[in-house]
C-alpha cells in the first residue's frame, strides 16, 4: 500500500507516473461468492452457477462473472492507495476495462495498483487514474485490468 498525506501529495506523485502502489491481500473467489453475485445481479448463466454443467463447458468449471471480478476493485483500492486527509472521495468511473483471463471457481486473486495519472480539480482536489490489475494466483495473465478514475476533494 502507498500512503499519501492529502490530494496535493497525489498530484505531486502524479508528476512521476507510473507509480507502483503495491498489492492487495489475496481473496478467494468461491462458489458462494459467485452465487451471491448472481443473485444480486440476476445473472444466473450456467457457466457461473451450475457446477455440473460447467464441468462439461469450455472452462471445465464455473467461472466468476467479469463484473464480479471488477467489483473486487472496491475492496482492493483502499489496500493500494491510502489518502489520509481529504473530505470526500468519489468513484468517478472507469476509462478502460478488459478481462484477459477467466477466474475459475476456487481461484485466489489480488489487486496490483499503479497510479497512471493525477490531475488537479477544483480548489485543492485531485482526479487520479489508478490501473488495477487483478492477478490470479499461479496465472500467467491478469483476470482483469481496469483504469479506475477517482476524485479526492479536500
Amino acid at each position: 500500500m502507498t500512503d499519501f498525506a492529502n490530494p496535493a501529495a497525489l498530484l505531486a506523485a502524479g508528476k512521476n507516473v507510473p507509480v507502483d502502489l503495491g498489492y492487495s491481500d489475496w481473496v478467494e473467489v468461491d462458489q458462494d461468492r459467485i452465487n451471491q453475485f448472481a443473485d444480486a445481479t440476476g445473472d444466473h448463466q450456467w457457466i457461473h452457477v451450475d457446477p455440473e454443467r460447467a464441468r462439461e463447458g469450455p472452462f471445465g468449471c464455473c467461472i466468476a462473472h467479469g463484473f464480479l471480478t471488477l467489483a473486487l476493485v472496491s475492496s482492493f483500492m483502499p489496500q493500494l492507495c491510502n489518502v489520509k486527509e481529504f473530505a470526500l472521495g468519489i468513484n468517478y468511473g472507469s476509462d478502460r476495462v478488459r478481462y484477459p483471463a477467466p477466474v475459475p471457481v476456487g481461484s485466489r486473486v489480488r489487486g496490483h495498483g499503479e497510479l497512471v495519472s493525477a490531475q488537479p480539480i477544483g480548489e485543492g482536489g485531485a482526479q487520479v487514474i489508478i490501473r488495477v490489475s487483478i492477478e490470479l494466483a499461479n496465472g500467467d495473465r491478469p483476470a482483469c485490468v481496469a483504469d479506475i478514475v477517482s476524485r479526492y476533494l479536500p
